[in-house]
Parts: structure tokens; C-alpha cells; sequence
């Protein structure tokens, strides 16, 4: 079996904490390029415009192992070609990121509602990864699980790219004891604690989950922890990691999670900058054993929902 060769390191540096795009140059046996231009602009033009292509190379953008490229290189495939894409402006999400823990390995950070964990869609540089290699100069810092974004709580990013498998085994192999809080409505007919099980697919493109018959591939546990006239706090802790999993457990008890956009009903996306009405949803406690170190963690959220302040349960 052939062994995929490491790509040379970016000669660009991050830009707003997002790392430049690499491409590499594809085999071109009939000739069609003569230039690295002429490729860079044949596969580029139908998302930005020749002419942007044009401007950009002009400007220096693309840039090779060697230094910038201007276009006009013969071309040569293989060669790996860097350079910063253009993002659309982003409504700041005006709430910190705060530190739990720090070490030289892992950071433990407390992700605040409607700020997503990694660049996806229209959220690039408004990321909580994005702001934590700004914020602590730390460039090589990826997360180990992502955490939705209309969820708040504990999400762990690892410092260093050669420790970053260890700690997503950790959450491949369901080696981490997650305990998230949630506030919904109390319906006295929910009989409480429950083990829920079910079978959950989410299809690409596609905003809601469902549940489906078949066998269970999601396993919830739920706890009512505290009542206050007709809301409820719920403890839920998951022992899988399904997309939307606990939202579609807690829809399907009867008890969907307070400010939930998707279930039981998806509604109209809310306008960049409305951040009145959160998800009441926060993962609050992660634990596991470092893989690296073998030394026991348990860290908790200090967040709070604002539909129920209190940070204590109960």
C-alpha cells in the first residue's frame, strides 16, 4: 500500500485564525494547462470570476513553496499552491469564550450560544477555534469534538497536532462522561428518570433529524433535577454522540428543549445579530482519563441558562 506523503508546511501564515487553503496541482496528461494561471483560473471561475482569479494573482494571493506565483509558471503537477479565500463579513457574536483549564496539551474552553465550534458554512472567522488561536496565540489548535453551535458549554481543543488522535479517541470511543442541562417544559406525565433509546438519521442537506424504526443507534439519559412552576431542568447525559441527538430525545419525550429553532417545528433562520433566545441547552460537565497522561479530569461549565440562572442543579 502506498503511503500518502506529508504536504509541506504553509508558507502563509493564518489570517483571523483560519489557516490559508492548500491545493495541489492535479496530473494533466492532454496538456490543458500551460500555465499555473491557466489552471488557477479554470478552476476557480465559476465560484469567483476570472477576473477576481486575475486580480488576485496580480495581488500576489497564490502562493507556492517557492515564494508568490504570478500566473505565468509553467506548469507542474504536483505542486501545492496556498492561498487565503475572501469571507463575506460576520455579525460578532458578542459573548467571550471563556478558559476552564490550560495546559500544554489540551484547552478546555466554555463555548458560549450561537458561536460555532469550527468554520462551516457562513461561520468562518466567528468560530470558537478561530478566536482561541487569536486569543491565546496557540495557531495549531484544533478541537476534539464539536459542539453545535446553538449549544453552549465545555469543548475540548487539543494544542498540539501530534496529540490531537489521542484526545479524539477519547471521544470515538465514548471514553468521555458528558453531562449536559437542559430547560424545557415539565409535563408531570414524562415519567422520569428514563433510559431513551432510538434509531436517528440526519440526511445531508436536510436540518432536522428524525427518528426511524430500526435498531437503536442513540442513548440518552434523563433526569428531572429541579421544577419551577411549568419549566423543568433536566440533566441529560448522552452515552452516544448522534447528531441533534439529546434536542431529538427530549422533542420525543414530549419535552422539547426551550428556544429550539428545529424541533418539533423548523423555524424561519433567525437574522444575523438576533441572539435573544437561546438554545436552553449547555454541556456542563466533561470527564475523562488524559490519554496522554493517565491523570483523571472532571471539568465543569460555569455558565448558566438563562431560563434558569441558578448554576447549581436543584
Amino acid at each position: 500500500m502506498r503511503r500518502r506523503s506529508t504536504p509541506p508546511a504553509a508558507p502563509l501564515a493564518q489570517r483571523n485564525g483560519i489557516d490559508p487553503v492548500r491545493v495541489r496541482l492535479p496530473a494533466d496528461p492532454e496538456g490543458i494547462w500551460a500555465t499555473v494561471g491557466d489552471h488557477l483560473t479554470g478552476r476557480f471561475e465559476g465560484a469567483i470570476g476570472a477576473e477576481r482569479v486575475a486580480a488576485m494573482l496580480r495581488e500576489g494571493r497564490f502562493v507556492g513553496a517557492e515564494g508568490v506565483l504570478r500566473g505565468t509558471e509553467a506548469y507542474r503537477a504536483g505542486t501545492h499552491v496556498w492561498f487565503h479565500r475572501d469571507f463575506a463579513p460576520e455579525v460578532p457574536v458578542p459573548f467571550e469564550v471563556e478558559i476552564v483549564y490550560r495546559d500544554e496539551r489540551i484547552v478546555i474552553a466554555d463555548k458560549p450560544h450561537f458561536l460555532a465550534t469550527t468554520p462551516r458554512g457562513s461561520h468562518i472567522t466567528e468560530t470558537a477555534v478561530a478566536r482561541l488561536r487569536r486569543d491565546l496565540e496557540l495557531p495549531s489548535l484544533q478541537p476534539a469534538h464539536r459542539l453545535d453551535r446553538l449549544t453552549a458549554g465545555l469543548a475540548l481543543f487539543v494544542v498540539r497536532p501530534e496529540d490531537r488522535g489521542a484526545y479524539q479517541g477519547l471521544f470515538s470511543g465514548r471514553r468521555v462522561r458528558k453531562e449536559y442541562e437542559a430547560v424545557a417544559a415539565y409535563d408531570p406525565g414524562v415519567v422520569l428518570p428514563a433510559i431513551v433509546r432510538s434509531r436517528i438519521v440526519k440526511e445531508r442537506g436536510v436540518m432536522a433529524a428524525r427518528e426511524v424504526a430500526g435498531e437503536p443507534n442513540a442513548e440518552s439519559g434523563v433526569e428531572l433535577v429541579g421544577r419551577r412552576g411549568a419549566l423543568g431542568r433536566y440533566r441529560l447525559v448522552p452515552a452516544t454522540g448522534r447528531t441533534h441527538q439529546l434536542r431529538v430525545h427530549m422533542n420525543g419525550l414530549g419535552v422539547p428543549i426551550l428556544n429550539d429553532p428545529v424541533y418539533p417545528e423548523v423555524l424561519p433562520e433567525a437574522e444575523p445579530g438576533d441572539f435573544a433566545d437561546p438554545l436552553q441547552l449547555l454541556a456542563r460537565v466533561l470527564e475523562f482519563t488524559d490519554p496522554v497522561t493517565g491523570h483523571p479530569h472532571r471539568f465543569e461549565s460555569g455558565l448558566s441558562l438563562a431560563a434558569w440562572p441558578d448554576p447549581q442543579p436543584g
